[in-house]
């Protein structure tokens, strides 16, 4: 019972994504929106991704030096391994999870009110494509805005690991920066980027997906914006771990 009615589930978001994915109608009115969601879903967003992830690089590079950090150890393994986390996990993957609950509880409660206040019905009756003009300017949106979040990100986290230097005396600046630089791979930041864009995606479409098709009034639609957050969630470790094994 339960995995028919996911595989129903299912065939109703790829039958939604399907009419999500056509040739907008009118290309303006798109452009006009893109840049709009570009700047609601992306920009807005910069402030707590930013302010997370400075305390995020702070507590890493204190945590580390002060549990694993030994006199066997080089004395740049501190900054090192602050550098790894940060590009290989937290800025692409779990910042994206953040990102779940803020967007994606933002874009299922918009569309729901729309879809219980009968906006979408009305669209649906002048003829426009109700999916295409709600949900791909927003897609696309999210999905050009997330890598410019995860350099901000990283960006941030070393500002942050730099602080406890500065501010906590943790570790001397130049053996941070030798860390920070040590064997860096350039694929690791690549790697990055490709999981955030396809991440955008999962948040941005499964959230839309239970904001439209919600039945009901308000309380349907804030159980739907909680549903989008869980199964976005769920949907990004899952796919991270495989994302992970193809692209190592």
């Amino acid at each position: 019972m339960l995995f028919n009615k996911s595989l129903a589930t299912f065939g109703r978001y790829l039958m939604l994504m399907g009419r999500t994915f056509s040739r907008p109608e009118r290309m303006r009115m798109f452009f006009k929106q893109y840049i709009k969601e570009m700047s609601q879903l992306g920009v807005d967003s910069i402030g707590i991704v930013l302010l997370i992830s400075f305390f995020i690089g702070a507590v890493i590079c204190i945590q580390i030096k002060l549990n694993i950090q030994s006199p066997w150890m080089p004395k740049f393994v501190t900054g090192y391994t602050t550098r790894e986390i940060m590009l290989l996990e937290f800025s692409s993957s779990i910042m994206c999870l953040i990102l779940a609950g803020k967007v994606g509880s933002n874009i299922a409660s918009e569309i729901g009110t729309m879809r219980v206040t009968q906006q979408i019905d009305a669209l649906e009756i002048m003829g426009v494509n109700s999916a295409n003009y709600l949900i791909l300017p927003k897609v696309l949106g999210m999905m050009t805005m997330m890598p410019f979040l995860v350099c901000f990100s990283i960006f941030s986290g070393f500002v942050g690991a730099y602080a406890t230097s500065v501010i906590g005396q943790v570790i001397t600046i130049d053996d941070l920066t030798l860390g920070l630089q040590h064997d860096f791979n350039e694929w690791y930041v690549w790697m990055g980027f490709i999981k955030s864009i396809f991440f955008a995606f999962v948040i941005t479409s499964v959230s839309a997906f239970y904001g439209y098709t919600v039945e009901g009034g308000s309380v349907e639609v804030g159980k739907a914006s909680t549903d989008s957050v869980v199964s976005s969630s769920v949907l990004i470790l899952f796919s991270d771990v495989l994302l992970t094994q193809l692209l190592s």
